[in-house]
């Protein structure tokens, strides 16, 4: 089995004026269609990530699953 690349780094919130994902700058019509997408159609939308990421100027409203992990693993040591 061949893992399917993903720009996805665990930051999974999505500002609400671009709606793109404040982590990996895709839409939730991308993330949720990703697996059935070709790899000529993700390699196509990664092209276009960095510049929408340049679009997204809020911070997401809730504590992302990449700081509540450093948090909680902060505080476990």
């Amino acid at each position: 089995m061949t893992a399917i690349e993903s720009p996805c780094i665990l930051v999974c919130s999505v500002d609400m004026k671009t709606g793109y994902c404040f982590g990996c700058g895709r839409t939730r019509d991308e993330i949720s269609g990703w697996i059935g997408m070709t790899p000529h159609e993700r390699r196509e939308v990664m092209a276009e990530l960095p510049a929408r990421l340049e679009t997204v100027e809020r911070r997401p409203r809730r504590e992302t699953r990449r700081a509540r992990m450093a948090r909680e693993r902060d505080t476990a040591g």
